[in-house]
């Protein structure tokens, strides 16, 4: 059987009507750079089956069992958050719904995987906005312990687990002490302890490294939890912005000899991106939604820094991370909106939250992009989805199944605006 969708037909969350469908007439926004004016867009069960212009393709209609008509919408690959602690915190202010940090320094066995809250309120606000999958990280410590990268449409942790432990994430020493707008006048100085503490990492990486070429050592969770950095099943995401930290970080990745190492934070990547890119160390860049660091820094250095590493072919991607960080997770396809205000094409910007996060993660054999074989996830705008004016989020696929594009939020605001309009 096969039927017509208008643009606006409600589609029941969850369920795939049919095996075959087509999306028909909508921009597609391909996510690895490419852009289709008034494109074809099939899927097949959780599958992209046929990325085409349309005004160039013949399609054989007959061939899908259904045909959603979507002229003058845009499409755009599911936007991945990183860095995050969505789905680890429900209310910033409540200490019983914060489960991302823990006790001690060295923490590699710690999962976020089995601590995802699937039903999060929070969640429900940020996927409406495009943002469908995101990358649940830990913090506190010297290491902090293992992220993974979680869907948000899910009945629990286990349906919402895209890739398990995908990477240990170590936080970096401050190479200075002191600064910032509290403490003026008194400028950041030379933290005296950095050697020391450089050490003391380096010899918890060491021990690790001896444990994983060991045949048969004596078993320890948090080394074991070590291995797979060094064989390659898991990346080593390092935390750090600053120049002298991350000339540091560059030497270390090379000497460990980490096969998926990368770099978050990276303040002052931009100021060494020949040799990042050399070292082939991607950068998930720091929120750029803020102000210098430095008095001498151009009041838009941080709005430019995505061009700023694109120009020097540095593969990056761009995140949220910082005050308020999970509900602030909706704004990320914001953050590269004014990343392509700063120099960024529009599809450039796209690529930033979509397939450049994916690969820097390891996940974009199956998403990132509008590509043939990869998942079905993906969403439908009426408007230009990087421009907060124009966002509107009215369909969304997950590996192929219809989800919901409402909240909780705009359904209290539908159910007292009836009330009060009553009146």
């Amino acid at each position: 059987m096969r039927f017509y969708l208008g643009f606006f037909f409600l589609l029941v969350p969850g369920l795939i009507f049919s095996q075959k469908i087509l999306f028909k007439g909508a921009d597609l926004h391909i996510g690895n750079g490419e852009f289709i004016e008034n494109g074809l867009l099939g899927i097949d069960g959780d599958r992209i089956v046929l990325v085409k212009k349309a005004l160039i393709s013949s399609v054989n209609e007959n061939k899908w069992d259904s045909i959603i008509e979507v002229s003058g919408a845009q499409i755009y690959p599911a936007f991945v958050n990183t860095n995050n602690t969505l789905g680890l915190t429900e209310i910033d202010a409540v200490r019983a719904t914060r489960d991302f940090d823990d006790v001690g320094a060295f923490n590699p066995h710690l999962r976020t995987q089995i601590a995802f809250n699937a039903e999060s309120k929070v969640g429900e606000t940020v996927r409406t906005n495009g943002v469908l999958i995101t990358q649940a990280t830990p913090r506190g410590g010297i290491i902090s312990g293992a992220s993974s990268v979680m869907s948000l449409f899910a009945w629990n942790w286990e349906d919402a687990t895209v890739l398990a432990d995908d990477g240990i994430h170590v936080n970096w020493p401050s190479s200075t002490v002191g600064g910032g707008w509290w403490a003026e006048p008194k400028p950041k100085s030379r933290n005296k302890e950095y050697r020391a503490q450089k050490e003391e990492l380096r010899s918890f990486f060491d021990l690790s490294k001896a444990y994983y070429e060991s045949k048969k050592p004596k078993f320890d969770q948090r080394l074991e939890a070590m291995k797979k950095c060094f064989s390659g099943n898991k990346r080593v995401y390092i935390h750090a912005n600053e120049l002298q930290q991350i000339h540091d970080v560059i030497d270390f990745v090379e000497e460990m000899n980490f096969p998926f190492p990368v770099l978050v934070g990276g303040y002052d990547a931009h100021l060494v991106g020949r040799k990042l890119k050399d070292a082939k160390l991607p950068v998930m860049l720091k929120r750029i939604h803020g102000l210098p660091q430095l008095e001498g820094e151009a009041t838009d250095l941080p709005y430019k820094s995505a061009t700023l590493l694109s120009e020097q072919g540095v593969l990056f991607c761009l995140q949220g991370a910082g005050d308020m960080e999970a509900m602030n997770a909706r704004n990320l396809p914001f953050i590269a909106g004014t990343s392509m205000a700063y120099g960024l094409t529009e599809e450039q910007a796209v690529e930033s939250i979509s397939l450049s996060p994916c690969k820097i993660m390891g996940i974009d054999k199956d998403y990132g992009s509008l590509e043939i074989d990869k998942k079905a996830t993906f969403f439908v705008s009426s408007g230009n989805a990087l421009d907060m004016m124009t966002n509107k989020v009215t369909m969304i696929y997950f590996n192929g199944k219809s989800e919901s594009v409402s909240n909780f939020q705009e359904e209290l605001y539908l159910k007292y605006k009836a009330k009060y309009s009553e009146r």
